[in-house]
């Protein structure tokens, strides 16, 4: 049995935000022939079951990776099998200085998106669009009941002022907080490690299967760490130079023609 880990966006989803009937058609061959195919995304939770069910992945035993390998979530049990989350006063912290940077920045909490009064209308309504979730304001973070998994700037103009936002956060959170990017404006802030790698490695332990036998495949720059860690690393033909680098492989493909059913054939049914 080997285990399957794709990314979503840019990956197994096409550039519309959809699941091909070839990559769908390789999804159903792995599952057939009993493998696994596991999401890990940078996603929130319930945006990542939701497209874990479009892919027809709810099998015994069949986990996902959520906000960037924050959660690892069992979809036969509907359970959380392994979070880490981010101290709210530290979140505060991260909030106040986006706030002065004049940065877009967000939360989430159940089924919800959370933002501040004086969040970007325009930004929180192309990110919940993309992701068919809700989003919720609250008057301050510090009103939340619970420490945040993850939190979210998004900038579409000046990706400078973002870079500026990521240099802050790790020489002042050294051991304590990540950043890293998951497309070109998104800027992810997590726990000190949490990645999709980590994950990778604790999700294979957990069901008992050797990492030589794992295969990832990914696009972006939270992508590289499971890439690196996986028994084989794939990167999409539209991916960026950084994960192309850390791959033994690239695609012919991109993700609108059917990249990652080259990558299951491939690496997973060794059918090409």
């Amino acid at each position: 049995m080997k285990l399957f880990f794709t990314d979503l966006d840019g990956t197994i989803l096409n550039s519309e935000k959809e699941i091909s009937p070839g990559n769908r058609a390789a999804v159903d061959e792995a599952l057939a022939a009993g493998h696994k195919v596991i999401v890990a995304t940078g996603r929130p939770l319930s945006s990542a079951i939701r497209q874990a069910k479009r892919l027809g992945l709810g099998g015994e035993g069949c986990l996902l990776i959520a906000y960037n390998g924050g959660i690892i979530y069992d979809m036969t049990r509907e359970e959380i099998l392994q979070a880490r989350s981010i101290p709210l006063p530290l979140a505060e912290e991260i909030f106040r200085e986006a706030e002065r940077r004049g940065l877009h920045i967000q939360t989430y909490m159940g089924d919800d998106v959370i933002v501040e009064p004086r969040c970007d209308d325009e930004a929180i309504r192309w990110y919940t669009d993309m992701t068919v979730m809700s989003f919720r304001v609250i008057p301050e973070i510090a009103q939340l009941p619970i420490d945040p998994v993850k939190l979210l700037v998004l900038e579409f103009e000046d990706r400078p002022k973002a870079d500026a936002m990521r240099e802050w956060v790790l020489e002042n959170y050294p051991g304590q907080l990540d950043s890293f990017y998951s497309a070109p404006m998104i800027l992810e802030i997590v726990p000190a490690g949490v990645n999709k790698g980590a994950a990778l490695l604790r999700t294979a332990e957990l069901l008992g299967v050797d990492v030589k036998d794992t295969v990832a495949a990914g696009d972006e720059g939270n992508d590289i760490p499971m890439i690196r860690a996986a028994g084989v690393g794939a990167c999409m033909a539209n991916g960026i130079p950084e994960a192309k680098a850390a791959a033994d492989y690239v695609t012919e493909a991109d993700c609108d023609h059917d990249g990652a059913a080259e990558i299951i054939r491939k690496f997973v049914l060794n059918s090409e």
